[in-house]
């Protein structure tokens, strides 16, 4: 197999819209598609697609309102389906029709709704630190402690947020987006460069804040008493590929408790927390992010 260097390119997508991918690797080994969150871009996935590129075929968007990717008007445009449609034309392009995919906070919720709506394309599941849609809805119904952690939905749903934003800075919104979440001197000057520079592209706030404002989750307020959505008391599609979810248990939006009662949805669950990290875990511990990938995919080589 020979190995194409990491390269990135614009792809046209039969969905209509053109993103900015990452990709590298022998072009005939086993692929890996990895899916970024807010307010990140490909680069969420720097080290494991270096890593990994020696012995598998990765592919890492920009998704559609973020990075260099296209950016359409609408809060239509970034539901959830309109996303893993992107990811079926994007694999389609590439001439894939099945493989392991990777997804990170709401690169996480694409990769969910991927894997459940289209379970012939994805033969292996990995998560990091994003919950499963079930167990997510009811504990922000149920857990008073997961609703606090999410009312941040809700201000990012606020149309008066772009100007909100754009009043304090880029540079202040950096600081509020991660200062919580993980130790600002760990993220190296280029990366701050990089962010920057993706958030002052025309339309991106509005973009990628859009995806919180398309997402159907009901996030009421502390203390509201709200029933259920009924979507929630019917039955549910369990998965029946393998799954590896990876957890930072210090993440203070997303609670550890995205991790009770998830063997419940899913027949092949394999869980690895990491107590040192929060949020950013693909960042902020790499190896253990790579290896356990790794190790995931050795263990279910012959499709167990």
């Amino acid at each position: 197999m020979r190995a194409e260097p990491l390269r990135i390119e614009r792809i046209e997508l039969a969905t209509g819209v053109t993103l900015s991918v990452q990709s590298g690797g022998p072009r005939d080994a086993a692929p890996i598609f990895f899916l970024h969150g807010f307010p990140e871009s490909h680069r969420t996935w720097r080290f494991q697609m270096a890593a990994l590129a020696r012995d598998h075929f990765v592919v890492a968007p920009d998704q559609r309102g973020f990075g260099a990717s296209d950016k359409p008007e609408g809060v239509e445009a970034y539901r959830a389906e309109r996303v893993v449609e992107d990811l079926l034309a994007l694999a389609d392009a590439l001439g894939i029709a099945r493989f392991t995919l990777v997804g990170h906070d709401w690169g996480g919720a694409a990769a969910w709704l991927a894997a459940l709506r289209h379970p012939g394309r994805v033969q292996r599941l990995v998560i990091v630190n994003a919950p499963h849609p079930l167990v997510f809805q009811k504990s922000l119904i149920g857990d008073p402690a997961q609703r606090a952690a999410s009312q941040y939905m809700n201000r990012f749903r606020d149309s008066r947020m772009e100007a909100f934003i754009e009043a304090m800075g880029l540079e202040a919104f950096f600081a509020k987006s991660f200062a919580g979440h993980v130790d600002l001197a760990a993220i190296p000057d280029e990366e701050r460069a990089a962010y920057l520079g993706d958030w002052a592209r025309p339309g991106a706030l509005t973009a990628m804040l859009n995806w919180y404002r398309a997402s159907a989750m009901l996030v009421p307020e502390p203390g509201d008493k709200v029933a259920a959505p009924e979507w929630t008391c019917a039955p549910f599609p369990r998965l029946a590929m393998p799954v590896l979810v990876l957890w930072g248990l210090k993440d203070k939006a997303l609670l550890p408790s995205q991790l009770d009662g998830l063997h419940a949805h899913i027949d092949d669950l394999r869980i690895v927390t990491e107590p040192d990290a929060g949020h950013f875990l693909p960042w902020e511990k790499p190896e253990t992010v790579t290896a356990a990938i790794r190790d995931f995919l050795a263990e279910t080589a012959d499709g167990g």
